[in-house]
């Protein structure tokens, strides 16, 4: 499945808050985290990370402010674009910059994840439950997507009632909680959230999405997501907050979820915590919900939740949780927090040259079904069945180095070579059988493990760069205005040298409409206003597969501009695709 990295995490302040990143000493140049990504995103990608999970892209209540870690959404469309809630930029860029990270990592061949957030929204603006939004102009509350009373729980006078949620009791409104279910008028916010999803993953060309907080949203609807328009062929998966792996089993395989998201295996991670804390391995044989179904479990060491709640945390030899889920099955998801040294992130953990070390083994060597090879209390040893074979090695307890012999799937007589090189080459026995030391743990720093295979094993071959093809919607009461007589500036991409650039234009004009008078053309302008091609869409063209056809003269950012003339007064709707590929080089 890969490996996918939690790309955030929330930090504390030296007054004991709780902000959300860039960590304090980078405060001064708040809207940074998607800059930050795009230029590492080809080093992530060398290493062997195959997706990016960020945090929720939209504008949330306080906007860029310290603590403003999306999950208080305040306007889904506005992704870092509309003057709201005091500020353009969200807490982690603009829209422009979370485009180009997107095309960035697609040039490296690593998937991006949004977090998408359907359970709440906050700071209203008009009263409660009234959310309302700027349109293209910057001022007028004609922005898509208003909110009333009757799309809430519980908010007066509509006084809507819960939705029948998995679990009642353990559903926080966070906020303003949407109804589904119990909507007035009713499908409002299920229509809504639809066309919504769509937008958001046709102009960012995400390849994926995390569904909040799927304990307290009405099953039905998340299915309905899940399966309509373009979010039914992305990758998927759930935050279903619990630690009993038949109720995450009962979240993602019944009706009407019925396996189209992957659930985040909270079992496994209390599991682990357990095991790395109080060295004792006997809890890992066949836990968490990765031993029932690995095909829809995602495993994780830590995340922003975990994180800083009491008690949730791994503090104690937390690589060797990492080594765990890097060699077992599941689809494992990297902590950034734990993975960034502090020289980049201020107060991250550091543990970029062991997991480094870890992602190229589950990526070349963690293969097939998982055994158990040997286990006691301190110790345990699992094999990955698959080719070219995985003998994982695990020592919790705090205790010396211990020898341990165990029978293998390798075969007889085979030369093994542990690829974290903390241990020399062995060889198999005539029963197969693998003898080896396992480093003592009187440090509790999690370094005692040991990864097996064939000797010999390769780099592998390098990953392809990959196009993106990005959507920009204009519209009134969207962040970009419809096409009007005149020219103006419909978005900017950020390309590679020497690429192909395709441009299409859908206009939502009825036919009736067109007059002869009526064009619109494109421009593509690339670095240093050098100007790249043009074309125009009229009467007599506007229904053909029409498109601009463009090279990229220089790396860097190519504007796209828009010229009506002879149009509607009003304006006309349109949706502007382009695909490209995108410089994984920043300044």
């Amino acid at each position: 499945m890969g490996v996918a990295l939690i790309a955030w995490g929330r930090f504390i302040d030296q007054q004991g808050n709780h902000i959300t990143v860039p960590a304090p000493s980078t405060d001064a140049h708040a809207p940074w985290l998607w800059d930050f990504l795009a230029r590492e995103a080809a080093t992530l990608g060398r290493i062997g990370f195959t997706a990016l999970q960020l945090p929720p892209a939209s504008k949330a209540q306080g906007g860029a402010g310290r603590g403003c870690d999306g999950y208080g959404l305040f306007d889904p469309r506005d992704l870092g674009s509309k003057p709201q809630q005091r500020s353009t930029p969200t807490r982690y860029g603009t829209a422009e910059a979370l485009r180009r990270l997107v095309a960035v990592a697609h040039a490296a061949d690593v998937d991006v994840y949004l977090d998408v957030v359907l359970h709440q929204l906050s700071g209203e603006n008009g009263g409660p439950g009234r959310f309302s939004y700027v349109g293209a102009d910057g001022h007028t509350l004609n922005g898509r997507g208003a909110m009333q009373a009757g799309c809430f729980r519980s908010v007066p006078p509509a006084n809507r009632p819960q939705d029948q949620v998995p679990v009642p009791a353990d559903d926080q409104p966070f906020g303003r909680e949407k109804v589904y279910q119990h909507c007035q008028p009713a499908r409002y916010t299920t229509d809504d959230a639809l066309d919504y999803g769509d937008w958001l993953l046709r102009t960012t060309a995400a390849d994926g999405m995390r569904i909040d907080d799927t304990k307290g949203t009405w099953a039905p609807f998340v299915s309905e997501f899940l399966r309509s328009r373009t979010m039914a062929g992305k990758f998927a998966y759930s935050e279903y907050f619990d630690g009993n792996p038949a109720n995450l089993d009962w979240w993602a395989t019944s009706a009407p979820m019925s396996s189209r998201s992957l659930v985040l295996d909270f079992t496994l991670h209390f599991a682990l915590k357990a095991a790395c804390e109080n060295g004792d391995a006997s809890g890992l044989d066949g836990a968490g919900y990765t031993a029932w179904r690995p095909w829809l479990s995602c495993t994780f060491v830590d995340s922003p939740d975990t994180d800083l709640q009491p008690g949730q945390a791994i503090i104690a030899q937390k690589l060797l949780a990492y080594a765990f889920i890097l060699s077992i099955e599941g689809y494992p998801f990297v902590f950034g927090k734990d993975y960034f040294p502090g020289s980049v992130w201020p107060g991250a953990y550091g543990l970029k040259p062991f997991i480094d070390n870890l992602v190229w083994i589950h990526e070349h060597l963690a293969a097939g079904a998982t055994a158990t090879r040997w286990r006691d209390r301190g110790c345990m040893v699992i094999e990955r069945l698959g080719a070219p074979g995985l003998l994982t090695a695990l020592h919790f307890a705090a205790e010396g180095a211990r020898t341990i012999t165990c029978p293998t799937a390798f075969g007889a007589n085979r030369q093994l070579h542990d690829y974290t090189g903390r241990h020399g080459d062995i060889w198999t026995d005539g029963q197969g059988r693998a003898t080896f030391t396992l480093p003592g743990n009187e440090r509790r720093d999690g370094q005692a493990y040991l990864c097996f295979s064939h000797a010999g094993v390769g780099a592998g071959g390098a990953r392809a760069r990959r196009t993106t093809t990005q959507t920009f919607f204009g519209a009134h009461d969207l962040d970009l205005g419809p096409a009007v007589d005149g020219t103006a500036l419909c978005g900017r991409i950020w390309c590679a040298k020497g690429k192909p650039i395709t441009v299409h234009l859908h206009l939502h004009l009825a036919e009736a409409q067109w007059t002869a008078q009526a064009r619109v053309t494109v421009a593509l302008v690339g670095p240093g206003a050098v100007a790249l091609g043009e074309h125009a869409w009229t009467k007599a063209t506007h229904g053909a597969n029409e498109a601009l056809h463009a090279t990229a003269a220089s790396a860097g950012w190519h504007e796209l501009r828009m010229t009506g003339a002879g149009l509607p007064a009003a304006g006309i709707p349109f949706e502007l695709s382009v695909t490209y590929t995108a410089a994984e080089e920043l300044p």
